[in-house]
């Protein structure tokens, strides 16, 4: 618990830092290592997991952070919405050219009773090729949110 209470406080640190720098995949990673963290701690209650935790959270918020602005937010949500699951819905960004590709899994009922969906994210930015796992949930307004 020790563990968790100072990984918490570097993370939110870090957190607090990467606002001040403005820089949105450098919050993404902040906040996702942040969540992670927990995340790791409570599924594997050692330093090991949380760290794990930590650092895939941190991958993940900063591809998700730097590259995803509000319209592949919103093709996003619409895979997650209309995509049938093992799927692919592919789009390419109008205004800097990153391609996406999004295969949702079927959906299932989330830790809070809330319907959620997995799915891998191929994301194609300046010409590199990076694979994401990710589980979207709805919130109490029916919209997909990444957890």
């Amino acid at each position: 618990m020790k563990v968790l209470q100072i990984v918490t406080v570097f993370l939110s640190f870090s957190l607090l830092s990467s606002c001040m720098m403005a820089n949105k995949g450098q919050m993404g990673a902040a906040g996702g290592a942040a969540g992670g963290a927990i995340i790791g701690q409570a599924i594997g209650n050692d330093t090991g997991s949380t760290l794990l935790g930590a650092a895939i959270g941190g991958m993940l918020g900063y591809v998700l952070g730097n590259e995803m602005d509000k319209y592949d937010r919103q093709m996003l949500n619409s895979a997650y919405e209309s995509t049938p699951s093992g799927q692919t819905s592919t789009w390419v960004n109008p205004d800097h050219g990153n391609k996406y590709q999004v295969t949702p899994q079927q959906a299932y009922t989330g830790p809070q009773n809330q319907q959620c969906r997995k799915a891998e994210i191929l994301a194609v930015i300046d010409g590199r090729t990076e694979t994401t796992y990710t589980t979207a949930c709805r919130d109490i307004n029916g919209q997909w949110k990444l957890q």
